[in-house]
């Protein structure tokens, strides 16, 4: 990976490229942000551009043997951490080492969903245990085997249990001179307060709707899609190329969310039923995505309502229905709906059982999207949602 592969950050990019050059790399450094704009890639360019022999034009030559190693994954001196889960024989990272290089050929932009997927994690939640952190401090302390510095890139340090996040600290508290670590974060503020402290921070902000369209289109998706995926993936490159390569899940998450508001607002119990079946039946990592495609959909509604265009992160269907649909959701119950999808996602994620989660939520919505306003928007009688 060179940072020439990298989309955008060009402010990051060149602040990394000026450390290594002058030699004052930090020996903890933390990249953040939101899933699917570059951060690992970012890393995974600095690590290459720290080994390579033949650095030109500020990035990685790409073809000496350093070079050659990072592209194939197996640079003895790069280290990879990464959340697992304990089945089969499997402890720390390198158990899964073949999954991993999956992961990362197929799914640069690292989709946690994707890597749940790949190491068939189930109902498990993935994280970094004591072992890891263990087997870290040994490998740390022995010399590299060919470069000036071993490098570790960390990925998603907050799925570290306490016992591993302490054991780190240490590591990076009392660093060996010849090693470097990356650590790369969905969500710091859930990395542990001492260890956040003692890192040098990145915050990789989300791409533009520009960037992303251009890029899409440059990948042969047509203007149409590429215009609708970038201005609904939030900044996220690898959000707006699945949505753009699998627009399908798009449109059935639209669909089933359209049908369970209109069966919500009738009090349809049994259509509510037959809907939260059929969302159950996606499974937990596709069931979490619908629900954070509900929580979107809850909130560009409720922003529709200020008549600011600029502002609203819908597709022209989505947006076609919350021409009508948008008034129900106001000051008077967007909170609580807000506060319902988090709990349904808590359940779902700690393997409560599908059908009866989402069966409640689809019956709450029922009592929430009739709620009277807080705040009074005008014209509100002459809307249906079945109109």
């Amino acid at each position: 990976m060179k940072f020439s592969d990298i989309t955008g950050h060009e402010e990051i990019k060149s602040t990394l490229r000026d450390l290594v050059d002058s030699g004052k790399i930090p020996h903890a450094l933390l990249f953040s942000g939101i899933s699917g704009i570059g951060k690992f890639r970012t890393a995974r360019a600095l690590a290459q551009y720290i080994h390579c022999k033949n650095r030109k034009n500020g990035d990685s030559c790409g073809v000496c043997p350093s070079c050659l190693q990072h592209q194939k994954h197996n640079n003895p001196d790069l280290h990879f951490i990464y959340p697992i889960i304990k089945k089969e024989g499997a402890l720390i990272s390198k158990d899964l080492i073949e999954e991993w290089r999956e992961m990362l050929d197929e799914y640069s932009y690292m989709p946690p969903e994707r890597w749940n997927e790949l190491i068939k994690a189930g109902n498990s939640q993935p994280a970094i245990f004591v072992d890891e952190s263990e087997d870290l401090i040994i490998r740390a302390s022995l010399s590299s085997f060919q470069e000036e510095f071993k490098i570790f890139i960390i990925w998603l340090p907050e799925k570290m249990r306490t016992e591993a996040a302490n054991k780190l600290l240490k590591a990076i508290e009392e660093p060996f001179e010849d090693t470097i670590f990356i650590l790369v974060s969905n969500n710091d503020t859930k990395i542990l307060p001492t260890i956040f402290s003692r890192t040098q921070r990145f915050h990789f902000k989300p791409l533009s709707e520009d960037t992303l369209c251009s890029m899409l289109i440059e990948n042969g998706v047509s203007r149409e899609i590429a215009s609708d995926a970038a201005r609904i993936s939030e900044g996220s490159l690898q959000k707006a190329d699945e949505i753009a390569c699998y627009p399908d899940e798009l449109l059935e998450f639209s669909d089933l969310f359209k049908e369970t508001m209109r069966a919500a607002y009738a009090l349809k119990a049994k259509k509510l039923k037959e809907l939260s079946e059929s969302a159950a039946s996606f499974g937990r990592e596709k069931l979490i995505r619908f629900l954070n495609y509900c929580s979107r959909m809850i909130r560009e509604n409720y922003i529709y309502n200020y008549q600011l265009p600029t502002l609203v992160l819908m597709t022209r269907e989505e947006e076609n229905f919350s021409s009508r649909f948008a008034p129900f959701i106001h000051d008077g119950n967007v909170e609580q709906l807000s506060e319902e999808i988090a709990r349904a996602i808590r359940d779902v994620e700690r393997n409560g059982n599908s059908k009866i989660v989402m069966f409640d939520f689809f019956l709450l919505l029922s009592r929430l999207v009739r709620k009277p306003k807080a705040l009074a928007l005008p014209g509100l009688e002459e809307y249906t949602l079945n109109s």
